[in-house]
C-alpha cells in the first residue's frame, strides 16, 4: 500500500487523493481526531504493537459462516428483536415501534438470504480451490442459532472449527460479540476442553473487499457525473457547480464503544480504531480510483459518515448521521455517492436507512444521488474469504492442493492484516459481566532463571 492510504501508520500524515471532509470534532475520544505534524510527536501508533499477528495454522474440519440473523416472516419479528435485545428490558410496545422496517418488508430481513447466497459461493470456491472442508452457517440471533450449530458440529465428530463472521470491522458487536456467541456456546455445552473454535480476522483491508466498492464507487462517479452534467445543461442541477461527494457510510455505534475497539494503549486516527479502518478502506478504494481513472476524482470530495443510531438520543454516538450530512451541503454540491462501506451485504440497514431514507433527503434537496454496491457475492470478494480461511489451515486440501496458499495475512498493505487472536482488553463489552470468549490471544510468560518462553 502506498503512503497516501497509510493511515494511521507510525510517522505518517495520511495524504488524501482528494479533499476530506470528514469533521475531525465528529469522530470518537480515544487519541487524535487526525494526524497532524503536531499530533504525530506523541503520536502511538501500530507499528508499537511488537506481538505477532498472525496464529499457528491448525488441522480445521470445519469452518461456520457467522452473521446477525434476521426475521423470515411477520411472526419472527417481535421474536427475533427480544434475542436482540435481550437483557435490556425492552417490552413488545416499544420493539413493535422500531420494528417498521421488517413490517414493511414482509417481515423478512433479507441478510438470510444474502448469507444462504454467500454460503453457496464460498462452498462452490472451497470446492474448486480449496480448503476441501465443509463451511455451515450459524447466526447469533435467529436460526440457525450458533448454540445449535456447535452442538450438531460436536455430534458429527468436529473438534477443530474456525469461525467467519460476516463483518470487516475492529469493534464490539463486529468481532468481540462474535468471539463471545462462541465462547458461552462452549461453556453452555460443556465443550470448553472437548473443542476447539478460533476465528478468522477482520478483513477489512483484504484485497477483494476493497476491490468491490472500488469497482462499485467507479460505476457509480460515471453515473453521477453524467446525469449532473445533463442537469447542469437543461439549468436543473442543484448547485450548478458540478461538486460531488463522496459518502463513505457505516454503522454508527456509542462513542464510549468505538473509544475501546482495539487494543489498548494505541493511538488511532478519529480517536478509535473502528474510525480509523474505515478512513483507511476510503483511502485505499479512492486511490485505486485514482489509479485507473484519476480524472473521475475531479472535483470531487469526501468524507466518512454513520447511519442506523439507535438508543436513548442522549448517548453520544459517532456522527454526522448520513441525512444530517446531506442536509449540511445541500445548495453546495450537485451530487452525492453514498459507498456502504461498513456493510459486506445489502441488509435491512442498507435498504432502508440508505435506498429509503437518505436518497428520499437526496430528492429533497434536488441532489443527484446512487447508492453503490455492497460486496454480496461478488467473485473477488468472495476469493478474499476463501483465502482467508485458507491462510489460517495447516494441511493442504485432501485433492492434493499445494499446502497454504502463499496469502498468509495478505492485506492492502502488503503486510499483515489485523490479529488472528485478540488482547484480552480488545473491544471489551460495556455493560454487564464479561462473558467467555474463543481467540483470545494469551502472552508468554518468560523464565526469569533462562529467560525462555513457558
Amino acid at each position: 500500500m502506498s503512503e497516501t492510504v497509510r493511515a494511521g501508520c507510525c510517522g505518517n500524515i495520511p495524504d488524501d487523493v482528494c479533499p476530506n471532509a470528514t469533521d475531525p470534532a465528529n469522530t470518537a475520544s480515544n487519541g487524535p481526531a487526525a494526524l497532524t505534524p503536531e499530533t504525530l510527536k506523541s503520536y502511538r501508533g501500530e507499528c508499537g504493537i511488537t506481538r505477532s499477528r498472525t496464529a499457528v495454522p491448525a488441522p480445521y474440519d470445519l469452518v461456520i459462516l457467522s452473521s446477525f440473523g434476521g426475521p423470515e416472516g411477520q411472526e419472527d419479528v417481535i421474536p427475533f428483536l427480544r434475542n436482540v435485545t435481550a437483557g435490556r428490558g425492552i417490552p413488545d410496545e416499544r420493539l413493535e415501534e422500531v420494528a417498521t422496517h421488517y413490517r414493511a418488508n414482509g417481515g423478512i430481513s433479507p441478510i438470510n438470504e444474502q448469507n444462504r447466497a454467500l454460503l453457496v459461493a464460498l462452498r462452490e470456491a472451497m470446492q474448486e480451490r480449496g480448503p476441501h472442508i465443509p463451511i455451515v452457517w450459524a447466526n447469533r440471533n435467529w436460526k440457525p442459532y450458533v448454540t445449535d450449530v456447535v452442538q450438531q458440529a460436536y455430534e458429527e465428530g468436529h473438534r477443530n472449527i474456525l469461525v467467519l463472521a460476516t463483518s470487516a470491522y475492529p469493534g464490539y458487536s463486529s468481532c468481540r460479540q462474535y468471539r463471545e456467541d462462541y465462547g458461552v456456546a462452549l461453556e453452555k455445552l460443556g465443550l470448553q476442553d472437548r473443542m476447539r473454535i478460533d476465528k478468522i480476522r477482520q478483513f477489512f483491508d483484504a484485497p477483494g473487499f476493497v476491490e468491490a466498492f472500488t469497482e462499485g464507487l467507479e460505476n457509480g462517479l460515471k453515473q453521477v457525473r453524467n446525469t449532473v452534467a445533463e442537469r447542469i445543461a437543461d439549468g436543473t442541477a442543484a448547485a450548478g457547480n458540478g461538486r460531488i461527494r463522496i459518502m463513505f457510510c457505516t454503522h454508527s455505534v456509542p462513542t464510549s464503544a468505538a473509544n475501546e475497539a482495539g487494543p489498548r494503549g494505541i493511538d488511532y486516527e478519529g480517536g478509535s480504531a473502528y474510525v480509523e479502518k474505515h478512513l483507511q478502506v476510503a483511502r485505499a478504494i479512492l486511490a485505486k480510483i485514482r489509479e485507473q481513472d484519476e480524472s473521475l476524482l475531479d472535483n470531487i470530495d469526501w468524507e466518512l459518515v454513520y447511519q442506523s443510531r439507535s438508543g436513548s438520543p442522549s448517548t453520544p454516538w459517532l456522527e454526522p448521521d448520513v441525512n444530517d450530512a446531506i442536509d449540511k451541503i445541500a445548495g453546495d454540491v450537485d451530487g452525492i455517492i453514498m459507498v456502504p462501506l461498513g456493510f459486506v451485504s445489502d441488509h435491512m440497514e442498507v435498504l432502508w436507512d440508505l435506498d429509503t431514507e437518505a436518497m428520499e433527503t437526496c430528492r429533497n434537496h434536488g441532489i443527484v444521488a446512487v447508492r453503490t454496491p455492497t460486496p454480496g457475492v461478488h467473485p473477488a470478494y468472495v476469493e478474499s474469504l476463501r483465502r482467508l480461511i485458507a491462510e489460517r489451515m495447516a494441511e493442504p486440501a485432501e485433492s492434493g492442493h499445494d499446502r497454504r496458499e502463499s496469502v498468509f495475512g495478505e492485506s492492502i498493505s502488503g503486510e499483515l492484516g489485523w490479529f488472528d487472536e485478540c488482547d484480552p482488553d480488545c473491544c471489551k463489552p460495556l455493560r454487564g459481566q464479561e462473558k467467555p470468549v474463543i481467540a483470545e490471544y494469551t502472552p508468554k510468560k518468560t523464565c526469569a532463571c533462562c529467560h525462555e518462553h513457558v
